[in-house]
């Protein structure tokens, strides 16, 4: 799988306007929502929301993956936001989040969801690439800085 096809530049938030973990997870709920019909918004928020409570996905170094699983979806989308000023995402490292990688499954793709988070925590294992995600200013940038890396991955 190639993140080029489960992201576009629709599902990329360049300032979240939000300031707690909440705040942003709608932010990107919305987006997900006006881009992809038929989407319950509220049930996709409270999956998010019910998977922080077992644990937050802030993995650390400024960085969460939020993810959560949606019946009625036929296939992953991933969402990417990024906050200047950085978000309380309760990361393990105890520091403010600026970026944030939204995954959302199917409800029965299991293998698939843990290849995507897979790939993507491999990526952001790169400093210069964080670098290059937090320097960028717009979607259509950060759209391509990801794109890119993807495709770099899979060479």
């Amino acid at each position: 799988m190639k993140f080029s096809e489960i992201i576009n530049k629709n599902y990329i938030i360049p300032e979240f306007t939000g300031n707690t973990k909440k705040q942003v997870l709608e932010e990107l709920v919305e987006a997900l929502a006006s881009n992809k019909g038929k989407i319950d918004k509220v049930e996709i928020l409270n999956a998010l929301l019910e998977r922080e409570k077992l644990g937050s996905t802030g993995i650390g170094d400024g960085v969460a993956i939020p993810h959560g699983k949606l019946n009625g979806l036929d296939n992953i989308i991933l969402l990417f936001g990024k906050s200047g000023q950085g978000v309380d995402f309760d990361a393990i490292d105890g520091k403010p989040v600026c970026l944030v990688f939204l995954l959302v499954a199917p409800a029965d793709s299991a293998g698939l969801h843990l290849k995507a988070l897979a790939r993507l925590s491999r990526m952001l294992r790169e400093k210069e690439f964080k670098n290059s995600l937090l320097m960028a200013s717009d979607s259509e940038t950060l759209f391509k800085i990801i794109i890119e890396k993807d495709e770099n991955l899979s060479s």
